[in-house]
């Protein structure tokens, strides 16, 4: 990663940036891959929910986890944060592009993301190299 930013003159200074980059990273591969689950199985869009949750959760335990490393402090705090964050900016892209509406699944979505952004911070934190 080290040689791209180095050939691209690109770095990311904030942490918090960097973990949502990264949770739009994994929130990408998610996606293509529920896309392909349900194109190749007998699975209906109607019971995809708990996978879309999963995928989401997934993607915030990553940027959680990017941004608490990179940080080196407060690992709890920058994970549920970047969870946060990511909830809300999911929620305006997805009101402005489909004009979605809220439901009883956004607050579980609230829950979920910034609970796994959380738990991705801990364990971010303690894989930094500040902790050793």
């Amino acid at each position: 990663m080290s040689s791209l930013s180095r050939l691209f003159g690109l770095r990311n200074a904030s942490p918090f940036a960097s973990g949502l980059y990264w949770s739009g990273i994994w929130l990408a591969i998610g996606a293509i891959a529920l896309s392909i689950v349900l194109m190749g199985s007998s699975l209906s869009e109607s019971n995809m929910l708990p996978w879309v949750f999963g995928v989401h959760g997934c993607a915030s335990l990553a940027g959680g986890f990017v941004s608490a490393k990179r940080s080196g402090r407060r690992g709890w705090y920058f994970g549920m944060a970047n969870g946060l964050v990511y909830t809300l900016l999911l929620l305006t892209i997805s009101f402005l592009a489909t004009d979605a509406n809220w439901s009883s699944a956004v607050p579980i979505l609230l829950l979920v993301t910034s609970l796994a952004g959380a738990f991705g911070g801990m364990l971010g934190v303690n894989a930094g190299a500040n902790s050793r």
